[in-house]
């Protein structure tokens, strides 16, 4: 199956009901080895709050952040398809702000799009966006920068206006330009419903089975973190134990004289 090279592409195995594989990361060894893979496109999203900097939301990232690590994950995948998120108030202060700060990160990263939170109040910013040649992922549902005006990470959705509202907003970003759009934390029944009335795809998190994609933090999936096991996530390693097994082998190693070995000195 073709890989996903632009934004058409992601219409276009929505047109094809093929299922979209997504990944979020931010660093190079992760980057080359997704390179390797068939999955179709990177998000280095401001999880990287949570998973790499141990803050207990997203809400600290900073562009510069964002930027740093894009380009770190690009110099790992040169020819894959990046999603750079934008951080908390990144593009909340201006429009002039919002033009500068994403020209930032696409032309200092090589990132193929940007991903920004929010629904109708932010419909304007995608179109200006889009109008700038700037391809935008939207993302609705659980919005994790707007996790204490949300009152914390809960399900999105389920009381009817609320659905309502999702259903009007998930409608008007695609009329504004969005190329797709990131439902978090939804109850299934709403996502299908959104994913059936769009013409650009879905990518669940969270979300349900019949989005038109999925995405997944990469450490998570992997197993890093023993303590993080929401309902959404299915873990495909268990590299917490692994990791933790090799670093108690290295030290037993290193304290009984058995490492280094011969194989392992210069003569």
């Amino acid at each position: 199956m073709a890989r996903i090279r632009n934004i058409n592409d992601f219409r276009k195995a929505k047109q094809e009901k093929r299922p979209i594989s997504m990944v979020t990361c931010y660093e190079y060894q992760f980057a080359r080895i997704i390179r390797e893979t068939e999955i179709d496109s990177i998000l280095v999203g401001d999880s990287m709050g949570n998973a790499v900097q141990g803050h207990p939301t997203t809400i600290p990232v900073t562009l510069e952040q964002i930027i740093y690590h894009t380009e770190i994950v690009r110099r790992g995948a040169p020819d894959l398809f990046i999603v750079a998120d934008l951080p908390f108030m990144s593009y909340h202060v201006s429009l002039e702000d919002t033009m500068r700060n994403c020209g930032r990160l696409m032309k200092e990263t090589g990132a193929n799009a940007v991903k920004l939170e929010g629904g109708r109040d932010f419909v304007k910013t995608v179109g200006s966006l889009v109008k700038a040649s700037i391809p935008v992922m939207g993302h609705l549902g659980l919005t994790p920068q707007s996790v204490h005006k949300l009152g914390g990470y809960s399900i999105q959705g389920r009381e009817e206006e609320k659905r309502k509202i999702m259903l009007e907003d998930a409608k008007m970003l695609q009329e504004a330009g969005a190329f797709a759009l990131v439902l978090e934390m939804v109850p299934e029944s709403l996502a299908t419903e959104i994913s059936s009335m769009l013409e650009i795809p879905t990518i669940g998190i969270g979300a349900g089975r019949h989005c038109d994609g999925q995405v997944l933090v990469i450490t998570d999936l992997l197993g890093l973190d023993d303590s993080f096991n929401p309902k959404f996530l299915k873990k495909y390693a268990n590299l917490h134990r692994t990791v933790k097994k090799a670093l108690k082998t290295y030290h037993e190693e290193v304290t009984s004289g058995a490492f280094p070995a011969e194989e392992n000195v210069f003569k």
